[in-house]
């Protein structure tokens, strides 16, 4: 006990923020994908595709002379680009030609971790890791950064950070408070009755897809970008899983799967903690907490949790 209240510190809090920032943005996309009445399975791929691209961008702008924090910011957009091109295939598969949506989400996982596997051997002739790139490194935000404990938790981290702070009340507007949200969440409750008013299920559904994409491609710029420096291999480790649970958690609401992903997020850092305090606890259970946190979560303190009425099926007009 006397352990666990030592590595209680603003640290840890602040690498509970960090550690959930990939699933807030990846979990936001998911909740406009499937409000919208597309399940998409498919955020953990489109966070490697993102974590990739978002590498490789930052390399080769760096190489041609842009200084770092605009490598950096360019790689950044770029993931979120890539991320929605591959998010729009999920899109034509599953809107256009009607196909199980799951089966297209899990397809696209598997091209992911090949294709970038395959490009990182291809463009810089090695496995395992990328070289070294600019990041996008902290960034203390003037006098909020200095208040105690909140500064050093919330205003002294990567730019990343603060942006899926900011979507999170930004979705929920959308979401709740704009027409624009209330048509998303009408086609993916009762598509026909939205069709009948004049409501685009189509143009709806796949701008659902796409938001989800530059949001998980935001969400895998931020692992190799923000986290580290480098692309590693299937460097995204069930994080999109981990995220399409907090959607479920969340109760497809933007506060309640930000809440979720603070959630594991704090069991990611915890364990690091604990590893690092030297707990005697075998690593490889610690490094097992967060998805076992997932399992726990799901099994049993969620309740009943209704998704929309349409998610993952598909409609024709």
């Amino acid at each position: 006990m006397e352990i666990l209240f030592s590595v209680l510190t603003v640290s840890l809090f602040a690498a509970t923020i960090r550690s959930a920032t990939p699933l807030v943005l990846a979990a936001l996309g998911g909740i406009f994908s499937e409000r919208s009445g597309i399940v998409n399975i498919a955020l953990e791929g489109i966070m490697l595709i993102g974590a990739f691209f978002a590498m490789m961008i930052s390399f080769y702008a760096n190489q041609y002379g842009l200084p770092p924090l605009v490598s950096a910011l360019t790689g950044m957009v770029g993931a979120m680009v890539f991320g929605f091109l591959i998010s729009m295939i999920h899109a034509v598969v599953s809107i256009r030609f009607r196909a199980d949506q799951v089966v297209g989400g899990v397809a696209i996982n598997i091209l992911a971790l090949g294709l970038t596997g395959f490009l990182l051997q291809l463009i810089f002739e090695t496995s395992g890791n990328s070289p070294s790139v600019p990041n996008l490194a902290a960034m203390p935000i003037p006098i909020l950064a200095s208040i105690p404990i909140l500064g050093g938790i919330f205003f002294n981290q990567s730019p990343i950070v603060y942006v899926a702070l900011l979507a999170v009340p930004i979705s929920s507007f959308v979401l709740f408070r704009t027409p624009l949200g209330l048509r998303l969440r009408a086609v993916g409750e009762h598509p026909k009755a939205a069709d009948t008013v004049g409501v685009n299920v189509f143009r709806l559904r796949y701008l659902g897809v796409g938001l989800s994409g530059v949001l998980a491609g935001l969400a895998g710029s931020y692992l190799s970008l923000g986290q580290l420096n480098i692309f590693t291999e299937n460097m995204t480790n069930g994080r999109g899983f981990i995220a399409l649970a907090a959607v479920i958690f969340g109760k497809w609401n933007p506060w309640g799967a930000f809440g979720a992903c603070l959630l594991f997020g704090f069991a990611d850092a915890i364990q690091i903690s604990l590893q690092n305090a030297g707990v005697n606890i075998p690593s490889d259970f610690l490094l097992m907490l967060p998805y076992i946190l997932t399992l726990v979560a799901l099994a049993g303190f969620i309740g009943r949790s209704r998704p929309p009425a349409a998610a993952g099926v598909s409609y024709e007009k």
